[in-house]
């Protein structure tokens, strides 16, 4: 435990965690349900301008709006036949980061109701394509698309939002052995955001091997190799990306194994890959575009 929850178990009586730890989940929440009501009442305006003042968790973004949705727009206009757009819910199941990758629960706003705040498109997009590809035969193969506002709890620096959106896509497909599903998919995505990127002067698309050499011909038609990246290792697998304008980072992707794990299928194969669309206003707008 932190030394902040260490502090909090020790003002309630011994016990009290293991009990709380042991009620049935729908309990838990009536309970929970109804300390916030009893906060709530106690909540009064000049509380809530408190908090839009301090509260990085509810300020707004101070991207124009029009500029975003004109982005959006014209990314959605780009997007292959293959992909279908999926408008994302707000809320993820409880644990859709943390139970299949390396990502702590601190990082994401946890609701009462067993939900959580979307933190990370690519995960809900990856539950919602294993559940797809339930219903398919094994040769079927799912492609998703969203622009989603994303909210994460780690605060990152001054000047940064808690909140932020991304164009996201995700690919689920069954391996159909010798890097060939692999490559495919990567054509796709890889594709996509080169036409996504087009006439932007410095936009560059990244590729690193992380465990499929096999993979290295199809990348290096497509983007620049970059060897000697060292984050996101134990989080994708096979390759992973990353999409800069000059020294401004966009987006980043790889493949990783949530819709195998989702799936109880290790042959199925996930590339996932994302896109800042406020970053990319910043930067085109820069360059006068």
């Amino acid at each position: 435990m932190s030394s902040a929850e260490e502090r909090v178990w020790a003002r309630l009586p011994e016990g009290t965690r293991e009990a709380l730890a042991a009620l049935p989940g729908t309990d838990l929440q009536t309970l929970l349900l109804s300390v916030a009501r009893t906060r709530a009442s106690a909540v009064r305006p000049a509380d809530l301008m408190w908090r839009r003042r301090d509260d990085r968790f509810v300020r707004p973004s101070t991207t124009d709006p029009g500029a975003l949705a004109a982005v959006e727009a014209r990314i959605w206009r780009s997007l292959p036949a293959e992909f279908e757009g999926v408008a994302l819910s707000p809320v993820a199941p409880l644990g859709a980061c943390s139970a299949v990758g390396p990502v702590s629960q601190n990082r994401v706003v946890t609701t009462m109701r067993g939900t959580e705040v979307l933190s990370d498109a690519t995960n809900a997009l990856a539950i919602e394509a294993a559940h797809r590809r339930r219903g398919q035969p094994a040769s079927g193969e799912v492609h998703l698309a969203a622009h989603h506002r994303l909210l994460r709890a780690q605060d990152f620096g001054p000047g940064m939002s808690a909140h932020f959106p991304l164009f996201t896509l995700v690919s689920s497909a069954r391996d159909t052995g010798s890097g060939v599903t692999q490559a495919r998919l990567l054509t796709l995505h890889l594709g996509f955001w080169q036409r996504v990127l087009a006439g932007l002067p410095g936009a560059r698309l990244h590729y690193t091997i992380m465990g499929s050499p096999a993979l290295r011909p199809a990348l290096a038609a497509l983007a620049l190799e970059e060897p000697d990246r060292t984050r996101g290792r134990g989080y994708y697998t096979e390759a992973a990306l990353r999409i800069t304008a000059g020294d401004v980072e966009l987006g980043d992707g790889g493949f990783t194994d949530w819709t195998a794990r989702l799936m109880g299928n290790a042959k199925e194969r996930c590339l996932t890959s994302c896109l800042s669309t406020e970053r990319l206003i910043h930067v085109v707008g820069h360059h006068g575009a």
